[in-house]
C-alpha cells in the first residue's frame, strides 16, 4: 500500500457520515477502566500515612526502621517497573480488557498480604505485588480508554486516568487520618474488586478486536460504546504485525519512542513521586505541627487541578498545558528550595504553623511567614503538575504509538517511568543530605526547565486528531 493510498490514512474507526458519535456508555466503560488507576493511586498514597504508623508500631506488629521505611516507600516502584513489562506483553496478547481484569488480582492479593503481615518481609512482599498491579494498570488503562474514545472526548477521558490516580492518593491520605495501617490495607482491596466486577460487563476495544479479525465482536463493541456500527473499516494491511528491532529505524516508530520515554523521565525528574511518598516527612521538616493535614490539603489541590486539566484538555491542547505546567513547576520548586535555604542552620526555629488556625492580623514572626512560603510553594507545584505533567504524559503515551507496536512501546515507556520513580524515591533522602534540601529542590527545578524546552521543540499537538492521523504525522504523511 503506497503512502498516497487514501485507505492508509483513513481512520480505523470513523463516525458514519463524519458526525460525532452520540453513545454515552463510553463514559461508563472509561469509569470502569479508571478504577485501576484509582487503585494505583491508593497504593502510591498508602505509604505516606502507613510509614509513620508502622514506625510507631509495638511488638508483635512489624515495625519499620528508617532503612526499611525507605524500601517500603520505594519497592512499589520496582514492582511497577516489572508490571510495565508484563503489561506491555499482556495488552497485545490477552487484550486490553482481560489485562485490566487480571491486574485486579495482585492488587487484592498485595493488600491482603499487608493486612496479614507479621514481619517486614511480608510488608515488602505485599507492596511489591501492589506495585506489579500498578505497573499493569498504569499501562493498560490509558490504552483502553484511548482506543474506546472518539477524538472530541479522548483528552477528557484520557485525563481521567490521572484524575483517578490523585483521587486514590487523596483517599489514602484521608483514610490514613482515621485508620491504622492494617485497616487502611483492607480498604485498598475495595477499588480493584469493584473494577473486576464492572469490567466483566464492558467490551474489548474495537481496535484490538479488528486486529484479531473479530469483526462481529468489534461491531457489537462499537454499538455499545458509541451507539453506531456503521461505516467502520478493517485495520490497514500490516497493522497486526508484531514489533521487531528493525522498526526502530522508521520515523513513525523511533520519534514517538523518544518522545514517550522522555516525557516519562521528565515527569519523574520533577521530583513529584518523592514528594507524594514523603509528603508528611517534608512538611515535618518544614516544621508544621499537623503534617498529615498538610498532606490532605496537597491531595485536595491535586484532585481539583487535575479535574480542571481534564475539562480543558480538548480545548487548550496538550503542548500549551505542558509548557504552562512546566513553568509553574520551575517557579514553585525554586521557591521551595529558597525556603530551605533561608531556614538552614536554624534548628531551633520551630514555627510550627497549624494549618487550621485562623490567620491573625497581628504581626507574626518572620519564621511563620517562611513556613507559609513552604506550604504555598508546595501547593503551587502540585497545582502546576496536575494541570499538565501529571495527566498528559500518560495521555500522549496512549495516543502517539501505531497500533501494531503499542504494547511493546507503551511497556518501554511505563518501565522508564517506574525505574525513574524508583531512583528518585529511593534516593530522595540521600539527595537531600548530599545537596541539602534546597539543592535537591533546585535540581528538580532545573529538570523542569529542560522539560519545558523539550515540550516546545519536540512534542506535537494531538488534540482533535484521530489516532491514525497522529501516526501519519510521525511518518511524515
Amino acid at each position: 500500500m503506497t503512502p498516497e493510498d487514501p485507505e492508509e490514512t483513513q481512520p480505523l474507526l470513523e463516525p458514519p457520515g463524519g458526525s460525532a458519535p452520540r453513545g454515552r456508555r463510553v463514559f461508563l466503560a472509561a469509569f470502569a477502566a479508571t478504577l485501576g488507576p484509582l487503585s494505583f493511586g491508593f497504593a502510591l498514597g498508602y505509604s505516606s500515612p502507613a510509614i509513620p504508623s508502622l514506625q510507631r508500631a509495638a511488638p508483635p506488629a512489624p515495625r519499620l526502621d528508617d532503612e526499611a521505611a525507605s524500601w517500603f516507600g520505594a519497592v512499589v516502584t520496582l514492582g511497577a517497573a516489572a508490571g510495565g513489562v508484563l503489561g506491555g506483553w499482556l495488552v497485545d496478547r490477552a487484550g486490553r480488557k482481560l489485562s485490566l481484569l487480571l491486574c485486579s488480582v495482585p492488587f487484592v492479593t498485595g493488600f491482603a498480604v499487608i493486612t496479614a503481615a507479621q514481619d517486614v518481609w511480608m510488608l515488602l512482599g505485599g507492596r511489591l505485588l501492589t506495585g506489579l498491579a500498578c505497573g499493569v494498570a498504569s499501562l493498560v488503562a490509558p490504552v483502553y480508554i484511548s482506543e474506546i474514545s472518539y477524538p472530541a472526548v479522548r483528552g477528557l477521558l484520557g485525563s481521567c486516568v490521572q484524575l483517578m490516580v490523585v483521587i486514590g492518593i487523596l483517599l489514602a491520605y484521608l483514610a490514613g487520618w482515621v485508620l491504622e495501617w492494617r485497616w487502611l490495607a483492607v480498604l485498598g482491596c475495595v477499588p480493584p474488586s469493584l473494577m473486576l466486577l464492572l469490567m466483566c460487563f464492558m467490551p474489548e476495544t474495537p481496535r484490538f478486536l479488528l486486529t484479531q479479525h473479530r469483526r462481529q465482536e468489534a461491531m457489537a463493541a462499537l454499538q455499545f460504546l458509541w451507539g453506531s456500527e456503521q461505516g467502520w473499516e478493517e485495520p490497514p494491511i500490516g497493522a497486526e504485525q508484531g514489533f521487531h528491532l528493525a522498526l526502530l529505524w522508521q520515523p513513525g516508530i523511533y520519534k514517538p519512542f523518544v518522545i514517550g520515554v522522555s516525557l516519562m523521565a521528565f515527569q519523574q525528574l520533577s521530583g513529584v513521586n518523592a514528594i507524594m511518598f514523603y509528603t508528611e516527612t517534608i512538611f515535618e521538616e518544614a516544621k508544621f505541627k499537623d503534617s498529615s493535614l498538610a498532606s490532605i490539603i496537597v491531595g485536595v489541590i491535586q484532585v481539583l487541578f487535575t479535574a480542571v486539566a481534564a475539562l480543558i484538555m480538548d480545548r487548550a491542547g496538550r503542548r500549551l498545558l505542558l509548557a504552562l505546567s512546566g513553568m509553574v513547576m520551575v517557579f514553585s520548586m525554586s521557591a521551595f528550595g529558597a525556603y530551605f535555604k533561608l531556614t538552614q542552620g536554624s534548628p531551633g526555629n520551630s514555627s510550627h504553623v497549624a494549618l487550621s488556625a485562623p490567620i491573625s492580623t497581628e504581626p507574626v514572626d518572620a519564621s511563620v511567614g517562611l513556613a507559609w512560603l513552604a506550604v504555598g510553594s508546595m501547593c503551587l507545584f502540585i497545582a502546576g503538575f496536575a494541570v499538565g505533567w501529571g495527566p498528559i504524559p500518560w495521555l500522549l503515551m496512549s495516543e502517539i504509538f501505531p497500533l501494531h507496536v503499542k504494547g511493546v512501546a507503551t511497556g518501554v515507556c511505563v518501565l522508564a517511568n517506574w525505574l525513574m520513580a524508583f531512583l528518585v524515591t529511593k534516593e530522595f533522602s540521600s539527595l537531600m543530605e548530599v545537596l541539602r534540601p534546597y539543592g535537591a529542590f533546585w535540581l528538580a527545578s532545573a529538570f523542569c526547565i529542560i522539560s519545558v524546552l523539550f515540550t516546545l521543540f519536540c512534542v506535537p499537538e494531538t488534540k482533535g486528531k484521530t489516532l491514525e492521523q497522529i501516526t501519519a504525522h510521525f511518518e511524515g504523511r
